[in-house]
């Protein structure tokens, strides 16, 4: 068998929403991501498939939303992505704040997680989602569309996803296989 060659790391995260253009209106207008495309869901054709990311769509910026109006609100549980992060610049988390006061989103203060400032916040839907404060390399793939927030600030694609497992060892073997490596824990 030949070595896998390495995933260079999350290419998209697709979550469930409400209300179709509150959907919208949230993940564009206040996260600044981009509307780079809108399907439907292949397996419920009455459904929109919404993408948001960067100015060019870029893979790993990419958060895809299936719009249910009429869903209970999920519960977040084992075995599934608990919360997701995106990369923001360093000194942006206090634009962001402010920009949360503005458009009245939840967010939590701010914590350190791995030598990192993190700033949790829930989108209309109550999905857990984290903005991470980091150094933008130069030679970074991302391209930040600045329709609704500056570049200074803009996110810049996915930091992370927080996994809840109650088994954490088939996860692990999959990473692996995938040519990733465990870099640290946090306890629940």
């Amino acid at each position: 068998m030949s070595e896998p060659n390495p995933t260079p790391g999350i290419h998209h995260v697709t979550c469930v929403a409400g209300d179709p253009q509150r959907n919208i209106d949230f993940w564009v207008e206040t996260l600044g991501l981009r509307l780079v495309k809108r399907s439907i869901n292949q397996d419920d054709p009455s459904t929109y498939h919404f993408f948001f990311a960067d100015a060019e769509g870029t893979p790993g910026t990419s958060m895809t939303f299936f719009p249910w109006e009429d869903l209970q609100q999920g519960k977040v549980g084992s075995g599934q992505v608990s919360r997701t992060a995106f990369r923001v610049p360093e000194g942006s988390l206090d634009y962001w704040e402010e920009r949360f006061d503005e458009h009245d989103v939840d967010y939590d203060d701010r914590v350190e997680r791995f030598g990192e400032t993190v700033l949790p916040f829930r989108d209309p839907d109550g999905l857990p989602v984290e903005l991470v404060e980091v150094e933008i390399p130069d030679d970074d793939p991302t391209v930040p569309w600045t329709e609704f927030v500056p570049e200074t600030a803009a996110i810049r694609g996915f930091h992370s996803v927080t996994l809840w497992l109650a088994d954490p060892d088939p996860s692990m073997d999959l990473l692996r296989t995938m040519g990733l490596e465990e870099v640290g824990t946090e306890q629940a």
